[in-house]
């Protein structure tokens, strides 16, 4: 799958942009501060229907502009087709279209293409709390399975739901008669997300593995462990059984959540860690073990995309180069002579010959290409 064509109107600091990309590594190029990462977010919105700076849309609209408008040309599956984003301020809600048609709902607008996104933060990740770490790896899942997208927009509405239930037990005890239908109902959505977690971890943890191996010239062993509700004694049990044990999570758990008004049964708080040599990268990892186990990550999910859909996802790589030594930079270049790639840099260096060079100067893009 690649992008054709990118064009944005009042999107960040772009206030027109018209650019023809080529199938292979487009590098952007310009100092700081230019937009070469706005470039990034725009082609990942049009891809996962959500910035992954910001929660606010009205933050991707330039200033004084009336709308941000985002439009891509896709290739997918031997056919082209047009995706388009168009982003108002205050409350008005954003319209997706698919080929000119309005989209409904943001799942069927995202379904048209994959991308895999490596940014400075993915390094905070690795060193944040539980919450950076789900959201990497719910952005993933919800990419790869429409379902996973929709369980977990309903577990997300279950647990406000009994969160204000729990809340509110002495102003409105009556409340409190709903808890087994959403302790319930949250058991079996809490299920199928654990369910396809563990699955997609076990298989990036195998995939990161064999790439951070490559990376460290086989010195350095890294392993994932995924870590859900206690009760839970193995992840990868068939949904059945995991309900069973989530249940027995939430009938044990249930006089503290009415003591501390709180939801503490469920995947909510779900992890995952990362061990060199079994030893926590997230506590005593250096900063280039960090920055080569989450590259590595990275890799191995845009091969899980790959396997699963046939096609290789676009990549997008932001200041992914700094800071590695030449051999670790090496070995990223070969691995993404494959597939549509974006990078952006500060200096064009060893990669001109790459494939098309873009220059962004105030917001403004300049492509040329280098022989």
């Amino acid at each position: 799958m690649t992008l054709k064509t990118l064009s944005l109107r009042g999107f960040r600091n772009y206030e027109n942009l018209s650019a023809s990309l080529v199938p292979g590594v487009n590098l952007i190029v310009g100092d700081n501060a230019q937009g070469k990462t706005n470039l990034l977010e725009a082609v990942a919105y049009l891809s996962t229907g959500r910035s992954f700076r910001t929660r606010r849309e009205q933050e991707l609209i330039l200033r004084g502009a009336d709308f941000a408008d985002l439009e891509a040309v896709v290739r997918t599956r031997e056919r082209e087709q047009t995706a388009r984003a168009v982003l108002f301020p205050g409350r008005k809600p954003r319209q997706l279209y698919l080929g000119g048609v309005k989209q409904k709902t943001a799942a069927e607008f995202t379904a048209l293409f994959r991308t895999v996104l490596f940014c400075p933060d993915d390094l905070l990740t690795l060193k944040a709390g539980a919450a950076a770490r789900r959201k990497q790896m719910d952005a993933a899942l919800c990419q790869l399975r429409p379902g996973y997208d929709r369980a977990l927009r309903e577990y997300g509405r279950l647990h406000d739901h009994k969160s204000r239930i729990l809340r509110s037990r002495w102003e409105e005890p009556a409340l409190l008669d709903t808890l087994p239908e959403f302790n319930l109902r949250m058991a079996q959505v809490g299920a199928a997300l654990i369910y396809y977690r563990a699955r997609y971890l076990r298989r990036l943890g195998e995939l990161a593995a064999g790439f951070h191996g490559e990376f460290s010239g086989g010195r350095e062993r890294l392993a994932l462990q995924y870590q859900t509700v206690s009760s839970v004694e193995d992840p990868l049990a068939p949904q059945e059984i995991l309900l069973e044990r989530l249940r027995e999570h939430q009938e044990r758990h249930a006089r503290a959540e009415l003591e501390c008004a709180q939801c503490l049964s469920g995947p909510h708080k779900d992890d995952f860690d990362l061990t060199l040599d079994g030893v926590s990268l997230k506590s005593y990892g250096s900063q280039g073990q960090i920055r080569t186990a989450a590259i590595s990550l990275k890799l191995g999910e845009r091969e899980i995309f790959r396997k699963d859909a046939g096609e290789e996802p676009v990549l997008l790589l932001d200041d992914v180069l700094s800071e590695l030594d030449p051999g670790r930079q090496d070995f990223i270049l070969n691995r993404i002579q494959e597939g549509q790639v974006f990078i952006t840099c500060c200096e064009k260096g060893r990669l001109t010959e790459l494939g098309q060079v873009l220059t962004i100067q105030g917001g403004a893009l300049v492509p040329s290409v280098l022989h």
